[in-house]
């Protein structure tokens, strides 16, 4: 059976390129970059030329770059170094719709003493600036919002939000594990102090990640040991995986025009096939200002966990929401704080692309999704009920 994945926001495949690159790190350039003989020097220098290909990516400075294990410890690092380094302040914001990388921690550091406060968006996944203006304080430390949604993609307004939170003297962080690699970001003109980038969101492996902290900003170390990273990130570097990574970026920053054409287009129909052809059917999030590979379709009266496993049998794979969350039987934190219905949000299906995505593929899905929410709505005790009531309003 032949796999269509369109999971590309839980994890993506790594690319040839990036294979090929990193294979000599594991067994023939084995050396300790950290070394002073010629054998683990020349692995040092592919480091440095790594580091130059992710800064290249999102417009930083080389030395604005750390190499982390992933997503999780960037943002984890980026937040308790601000609080850290701040440690007279005990205010954090963040966005109700956040990653459970920052919302769980969030919620850790409310059990030690700190505020935090969760700022709503509306209907359609959007931030409104105004609630941020109106909850900085002279107490906040630290301001946490995340570039694009990993859930219905829907872009944030970080750029505007980190001026304005310059202007109070507070610290500025975005998670941009889900941007980096397919919109274009360019920190240099920009007000952000730190941001997070996960490599296996853009076809590196897992394991490797990136906390870009701006030049002048004071950070405290959330892994403390050896001088790697500046000092900043104590541990013997993952050499293959920064290599890997450093490729990924430079393939990234080559394909970020075919993200927003080819891999936009072929989502765009996916979408529209589906709406057309699936009666009480919904897309879930600001469908313009959003990422160019995701869309979020909420089947009214069916589970989105029944959904999955009927497109599993067909070699289908996508979410029902971050895989971070996987096994919850509550609907999307995200469509929660949209405000989405219950019985949309119970039956919500992400599909997150990437150009290896074929139109081949694109029309297996849509040709079978229409049969699998038949079914499953011929099972449901609500279908009926729902299309009745529909009819005599």
């Amino acid at each position: 059976m032949t796999t269509v994945y369109l999971d590309n926001n839980a994890t993506t495949q790594v690319a040839e390129e990036v294979l090929e690159v990193m294979l000599p790190y594991f067994r023939d350039l084995y050396g300790n970059p950290s070394s002073i003989h010629t054998f683990g020097g020349q692995v040092g220098q592919k480091i440095r030329a790594a580091r130059e290909q992710v800064a290249a990516l999102i417009g930083a400075g080389p030395e604005e770059i750390i190499f982390t294990s992933c997503g999780t410890e960037s943002d984890n690092a980026a937040i308790r170094s601000a609080l850290m380094t701040r440690p007279d302040k005990k205010h954090i914001i963040i966005s109700r719709v956040e990653h459970p990388a920052i919302r769980a921690l969030g919620a850790h550091l409310a059990t030690q003493g700190y505020r935090v406060t969760e700022l709503p968006v509306d209907k359609n996944g959007v931030l409104d600036l105004e609630n941020l203006d109106k909850s900085m304080t002279p107490d906040t430390a630290v301001v946490s919002l995340m570039w694009g949604n990993n859930e219905t993609g829907v872009i944030f307004p970080v750029e505007e939000a980190s001026a304005m939170a310059h202007e109070r003297g507070i610290l500025f962080h975005s998670d941009a594990v889900q941007s980096a690699g397919k919109i274009p970001i360019n920190l240099k003109n920009s007000a952000i102090d730190m941001l997070s980038i996960s490599g296996h969101k853009l076809h590196a492996p897992k394991g490797i990640g990136v906390l870009y902290v701006r030049k002048g900003t004071k950070f405290s170390p959330f892994l403390i040991g050896g001088h790697q990273e500046r000092e900043r990130r104590g541990g013997t570097e993952n050499t293959p995986g920064i290599i890997g990574l450093g490729k990924a970026c430079e393939l990234a920053a080559a394909n970020m025009g075919k993200e927003n054409t080819y891999v936009k287009s072929l989502r765009d129909k996916l979408e529209r096939e589906i709406l057309r052809r699936i009666p009480q059917s919904r897309v879930n999030g600001d469908v313009i200002n959003r990422l160019p590979n995701t869309t979020n379709i909420s089947f009214e009266f069916v589970e989105g966990e029944a959904i999955l496993l009927l497109m599993n049998e067909l070699g289908i794979c996508a979410s029902s929401g971050s895989a971070c969350t996987s096994g919850s039987l509550q609907p999307s934190h995200v469509l929660r704080a949209m405000g989405v219905p219950f019985t949309m949000a119970h039956g919500s299906i992400r599909f997150s692309l990437s150009i290896y995505n074929t139109e081949a593929e694109i029309d297996f899905v849509i040709d079978k999704m229409p049969a699998i929410i038949e079914r499953l709505r011929g099972m449901s005790p609500f279908w009926n009920t729902g299309k009745q009531a529909c009819r005599t309003q």
